[in-house]
Parts: structure tokens; sequence; C-alpha cells
């Protein structure tokens, strides 16, 4: 039987910095988006989304209990200052692993949770189908985020003209473009999909097929403590790696049958949160509202570009 786990207790790591306060506080704090549908959102009391899970999973290894997580909405202004100064242990906030983030602002980004890139959506009545049509158009984004430098960019390249108009929150972006205060919504394609899924007349908008950008999302780690980094970084490999050989929450107990399943943390991860494609499937694919087929978000095996590390 094909082995993915890693049979090492984490007591074979250092108790050092953020893992030992996870231990002794026995809650992980997580800074997640402040509403993004799919991804993370209060539904029902509960904080659902696959940033939201990701962290369950990590409390399942590190706590043994996928509930013992304190979910801390951020603005996209004060996601990494949180992390820096230790208001959170985690960022799993739709957040877009650049070179100048990862040089120069003292975090760790953990791998790739979502590919995904930034478009546009604009009505049905404004007839607009293409990005080619947008120029000298009233644009709605969040501030703090890579949306606008994108932005300009791009119809720099095109010499388009174009009235940015920013938001402290991607909400009130959204309730700007659907109160009609501009022509045109610009978030990754992801965020798009859930502001238009939980819309009453989600038929009357569009979404443009354009990708201006590349927007790999990541969760991410305070630099300077490798023991952390390391359990972050493989708790989401073995969430794929799970899917690429067919365990889910539901068969790992067969497939698993011959190990010690109260001392493995990754088998926990699994067990109670499920695989990448469970968790996918769940919050944003086939079973979800927002539906969203898997894309280069598949795995290797299956032509896209999720690839789990060796084990």
């Amino acid at each position: 039987m094909k082995k993915f786990l890693i049979y090492v207790l984490l007591s074979s790591f250092l108790f050092s910095g953020t893992l030992d306060n996870v231990i002794k506080e026995k809650v992980l704090k997580c800074g997640v988006n402040k509403g993004l549908f799919g991804f993370s959102k209060i539904i029902n009391n509960r904080w659902e989304g696959i940033d939201v899970d990701y962290c369950r999973a990590l409390a399942a290894v590190v706590l043994g209990d996928s509930n013992k997580v304190q979910f801390i909405p951020l603005t996209a202004q004060d996601r990494f200052n949180s992390l820096t100064n230790e208001k959170i242990d985690i960022l799993s906030r739709n957040t877009t692993w650049t070179y100048k983030r990862d040089a120069s602002l003292g975090i760790n980004f953990v791998g790739v949770l979502y590919y995904d890139g930034q478009g546009f959506m604009v009505s049905k009545e404004s007839n607009i189908t293409e990005t080619k049509q947008l120029d000298n158009t009233k644009i709605c984004f969040e501030k703090g985020t890579t949306i606008e430098k994108n932005l300009r960019n791009y119809f720099k390249k095109y010499k388009f003209n174009f009235t940015p108009k920013a938001y402290e929150t991607n909400e009130k972006a959204i309730e700007a473009f659907f109160s009609s205060n501009c022509d045109v919504f610009t978030s990754d394609k992801s965020g798009l999909y859930s502001a238009k899924a939980q819309l009453k007349n989600p038929d009357n908008y569009i979404i443009l097929s354009d990708i201006i950008s590349k927007e790999p999302l990541s969760p991410a780690v305070k630099e300077g403590d490798d023991e952390w980094f390391d359990i972050a970084k493989w708790t989401l490999n073995t969430l794929l790696e799970a899917e690429e050989i067919g365990i889910t929450s539901k068969n790992i107990n067969k497939k698993m049958a011959q190990i010690n399943k109260k001392k493995e943390p990754f088998y926990r991860a699994i067990k109670q949160v499920g695989n990448y494609q469970e968790i996918f499937d769940k919050n944003i694919g086939k079973s979800s509202l927002l539906n969203i087929e898997r894309g280069i978000n598949n795995l290797w095996i299956n032509g896209g570009l999720l690839y789990p590390l060796p084990f």
C-alpha cells in the first residue's frame, strides 16, 4: 500500500516560537478575508471556505481538532502587519505570492493553495464583451492589493484611460459596482465568481474571459520560524498528495489501516477536513454555488499546476 504520510510525531519538531504558542493557547489564530464567498465567509454562524478549511486542517495537525481555530477577519491593508506582529499565527486570506512580498515583508509563503488571475465584471447593459472596450471606464476595486498596479500596467500597455475608484474592503467595492457608482468591478477571477454567485439576478452581469495577471494565492507564516513553516507547508502538501493517491476523509481508515491514527497528525487533517479535492469541490467547485471548474487548479497528473512535493 502506498504511503503518503510522514510517520513522525509533532514531538520530533523542536517546540519553539509559533508552534509552542499555539499548543500552549490550545487554539490556532488564522487571519482570513472578512467575507469572500467560497474562500472565507460566515455562513449560518460558521466560517466556511477553502482558506478556512486549510486552517482547519492545520489545526487538526497541530492540536488534534480541526475546530480549534480562531478566525480573525482582516482587511488587505492590515493582513501583513497582523502576521508579523504575531496577532495571528498564519495568514490564509486569498493573498498573492509575489517576489516583493516574499523578500521584504518578513513572511514566508507556504505554497499555492489556488491559482488565480485578475479579471473584470460588467453589467450586460454596458454591452462590453471584452477588455478592449474598457477604455475611459470607471473601475471599482479593493485597496491594498496587487489589483491597482495590475490595472495601471495593463491600461498603460494598451494606452487606455480609466478612472480608479478604490475602496477599503472588497465588499464596499462590490457594493459600489452594483450601485452603479462605476462601470466595472475588478478582482481575482475567484472574487468575481464569488460576488456574482450571491446575486439574485446573476444573469444581468458578465465576467469577461480575459485574465490580465498571475495571482498564485498562498497562505503565509512569519519569517524565521522554520518548524512552523515546515508544518504549514507539509500540511498543504498532504492535502494535495492525498488527492493524488486517492485517499479521502471517507476511505482513509481503510487505506491507512496499519497506522496508529491517534499519533499521526497528518491523518487527522484528511480525516477531519478532507483532501484537496474534497475541500475544493465543497467550497468553490461542483458541490458549491460557485461551481468553478478545476482548470489550472487540477493536479499535475490531470493537466493542472498543482504538484505535491514528494513525501
